[in-house]
């Protein structure tokens, strides 16, 4: 597995734990849980289609760390350049104003910003086998 595969994942995995991080923070301000407790996040209603949006986005990293190490090099770059921007969408779209949070989004786009980079560079030619013997 070349080093840029396992770089990659290494990010995704960055990426995961600062969003569930910056979650889990969230949950420790005693005005943010009784939002929740009332139905919503900030103002915004919390209704089963945006948990089931919020699943699906909070899952592209999760997925990401495999598919960065199993997939060929051209489709993990493709992917890569999808996942990135919907990734940094959803923390900069669905984030909060407060400090903590602005941290750590700021971690997750670093990470997002290189994770584009060394995708973008990376070798993508066909590996050409050489002769035994």
């Amino acid at each position: 597995m070349s080093d840029v595969r396992a770089r990659l994942s290494t990010l995704w995995i960055v990426v995961m734990f600062t969003m569930l991080y910056a979650d889990v923070l969230s949950f420790l301000n005693a005005g943010f849980l009784r939002g929740l407790m009332a139905g919503h996040a900030e103002g915004v209603p919390v209704t089963p289609l945006l948990l089931v949006g919020s699943a699906v986005m909070v899952e592209i990293p999760i997925v990401m760390v495999v598919l960065s190490r199993v997939l060929k090099p051209a489709v993990t770059r493709r992917v890569t350049l999808v996942a990135v921007p919907l990734t940094a969408a959803f923390i900069i779209g669905g984030g909060s104003a407060k400090p903590h949070y602005l941290l750590l989004a700021a971690v997750e786009v670093v990470c997002l910003a290189v994770i584009l980079r060394q995708a973008w560079r990376m070798d993508t030619s066909p590996v050409v086998s050489r002769p035994v013997g």
